[in-house]
């Protein structure tokens, strides 16, 4: 299995914080984002082969600072996807084809955006997903709140977990069930992300694309009920970094 860290936006919510510092580089209670997300990944059973974390022209130098000190520096292949601003940004869809064609990748691919921290055990998820090769698997989150749920993408399930329904920031949510930003690729599969990169314009948020795979496709939702943070505001990063030195103390 190999890692994408999807790592190459850049975060304009969060000035003057990323003026010079990729969201990803930031710190929570201590600890920068990208190395949590890293300690997660560290964690899991499978075989993790590379991870390669994609980020942009702007923040590259950035990265490669951080990856001289990281204790899974010998595992991490940076990759710049050669935009230089928020305006000229390729999309998250698009920097995962870029990874997958780039590096030829023909393995199963776990994709983390890298502005996300969660609670729960990966291995779960992977258990979750492996039993279900027919398909992508999505990790889910209940945020209780319609109002809410309209930032994101939010899915309805079926009983055996199938994803029937999703729609990127809806204004009328069907559900509070909500897509967290950690995606499995079975190898089988991967020949989809290219196909849609090539027929659609919306290749910026993840959600896109997993609502069209639903449609074309199997899709497979795994909920979880662990605390998951989304570090897109001012506001939501000082609570991140808040309940974080809480919870370590």
């Amino acid at each position: 299995m190999i890692v994408i860290v999807l790592a190459a936006g850049y975060a304009t919510r969060l000035e003057p914080l990323t003026l010079k510092t990729p969201k990803s580089l930031l710190p929570v209670a201590g600890s920068l984002i990208i190395d949590r997300i890293l300690d997660k990944v560290g964690a899991v059973k499978d075989k993790v082969h590379s991870i390669y974390i994609i980020t942009n022209a702007k923040f590259f130098e950035n990265f490669r600072s951080w990856l001289v000190i990281s204790e899974y520096r010998r595992k991490i292949f940076l990759i710049n996807d050669g935009s230089t601003s928020n305006d000229t940004r390729l999309g998250a869809i698009k920097d995962i084809s870029i990874v997958i064609k780039d590096k030829a990748v023909d393995d199963d691919v776990l994709v983390i955006a890298g502005d996300n921290l969660f609670d729960f055990n990966l291995n779960e998820f992977l258990e979750f997903a492996k039993t279900r090769p027919d398909g992508v698997s999505i990790a889910l989150h209940d945020i209780k709140s319609l109002d809410e749920a309209k930032s994101f993408g939010v899915v309805k399930i079926d009983g055996n977990n199938k994803v029937v329904d999703f729609a990127e920031k809806p204004k009328t949510p069907a559900s509070t069930l909500i897509s967290t930003g950690i995606y499995y690729f079975p190898r089988g599969k991967l020949s989809f992300i290219d196909r849609y990169v090539g027929m659609q314009d919306k290749v910026d948020a993840p959600g896109y694309y997993i609502g069209w795979l639903s449609k074309a496709d199997n899709v497979y939702g795994f909920a979880f009920s662990e605390d998951w943070y989304d570090i897109g505001t001012i506001e939501s990063y000082k609570r991140a970094d808040t309940e974080y030195l809480n919870k370590e103390r």
